[in-house]
């Protein structure tokens, strides 16, 4: 997230479409698998849009 410059709450609606999954992680939440799978592929394939995606 840092990398990419991310906020939690972006991250956890692109990645899964839930804004509060980092603050709730950090929290002590768990993960069902399929979850989790969904989470890994989203870090894995992320692709940050370019300057010229942002602005359209």
């Amino acid at each position: 997230m840092r990398i990419h410059k991310l906020s939690d709450s972006a991250f956890g609606r692109q990645a899964v479409n839930d804004w509060k999954l980092i603050r709730q992680l950090r929290a002590g939440r768990r993960l069902w698998p399929d979850t989790e799978g969904r989470v890994r592929t989203f870090m894995v394939t992320y692709q940050p849009k370019t300057r010229s995606e942002v602005g359209q």
